[in-house]
This record gives C-alpha cells, structure tokens and sequence, in this order.
C-alpha cells in the first residue's frame, strides 16, 4: 500500500530473475474466484486463487496478515489467498475442487505466516459470523478479548478434505521481520510462490 510502482516492478522482476521464470501475480479482491491460467498474462488476473499445470511459470499470493496458502498435487499447483472473507466465501474449497478436477491425487498444503489468533482481536460480530461456521477459529486475546485463529481453522477445513498440511505459520503482528497492516496501518507485503 502507497509503495511506488517502479520498485514494485523491480522487485517483481528481480525475485522472477532469481527463481528463472515468470511470476504470475493477482489482484486479489477477497472474493472466491480461481483463475485456471495456462500461459503467464501480464496484466494480474482479478481473483484470490490461482491453479496451473504449466512448469514454465510461478504463482504467487500477496498478503500482509491474511494467509498465503499453496497447495501441489500431482500435476497441478495453486497460490490461494485466504482471509476471514476468503474462508467465509469458500475460496479454499473452491481452489480444492479445481485441482482434483484437473489432477485427482493427493494436495499437500502450506500455510504461510498470517496474523495468530492472539493478535487477530475482532468485534462481537464478526466473531460470532466466523465461528459460527468455524468454530476452530475461535480464540482471544491476551487480555480475554474475542478473537480469530483463521490458520487453526483453515488447516482443520484442509485435513477435513484430505490435504496433507505442512504448517509454516508464524504471526506477522509479532513478527517484526513480516509486513504486518493491522501491526503497522500502512505496510508491504510478503509473497508466496509455488511452481511445479
């Protein structure tokens, strides 16, 4: 947020030099939409996932507390973007059934580092919202406030439907070496990427 266009571009393109491929990026919206990209597209495709089966290009997820999730099988990978909307909106599952539909083998899972559900204080609302359908989510604060642990519950969503989880989760609030918005208002953010 507010960082110049042109170190983006670099930064872009020198992390895309390193790992030797293009990086297909998002402009993620917290919607539920999988992009199936076949060829790398200049422009970033408007979705929170997406799935491919080319070797040739990398996928990345953007986030600065939200989850970076990736996910591999047999064939096929996806970068899902997945906050408290994208896990009420059924991003995860969505992206899920794509790949088996492609490649029906086993996904294995990593979840990036996101805000802990410590960190992750919420209104009496959105709580109740959340854990209404994810009850793992439930958690609170260090002073007793209502709080979310959407990681917790990402990964029982994921050992629910058969993904192996790899769990790599650290807190950006605590961590100060992580982009962190609800820590610093105004702020970066970390990239996940998976190829094949």
């Amino acid at each position: 947020m507010g960082d110049d266009p042109a170190s983006v571009e670099l930064n872009r393109r020198l992390l895309s030099e390193e790992i030797g491929r293009p990086i297909q990026f998002m402009n993620q919206v917290h919607g539920n939409i999988v992009e199936v990209i076949d060829e790398y597209a200049q422009i970033p495709l408007t979705a929170d996932a997406l799935v491919t089966t080319n070797p040739n290009i990398a996928l990345a997820v953007m986030v600065a507390d939200c989850i970076p999730l990736l996910l591999t099988n047999q064939g096929s990978i996806a970068a899902v973007h997945v906050g408290r909307k994208g896990l009420l909106n059924g991003v995860t599952k969505s992206a899920l059934s794509v790949m088996s539909d492609i490649a029906p083998s086993t996904i294995t899972a990593i979840i990036g580092p996101s805000i802990c559900g410590t960190c992750y204080e919420v209104s009496d609302d959105v709580y109740e919202e959340v854990t209404s359908t994810f009850p793992r989510s439930k958690s609170q604060t260090k002073h007793g406030g209502l709080a979310l642990d959407l990681a917790a519950a990402l990964s029982y969503e994921l050992e629910s439907n058969g993904v192996r989880v790899l769990d790599r989760t650290g807190c950006t609030v605590e961590d100060r070496s992580l982009f962190s918005y609800r820590r610093d208002g105004v702020t970066g953010r970390q990239v996940g990427l998976i190829w094949l």
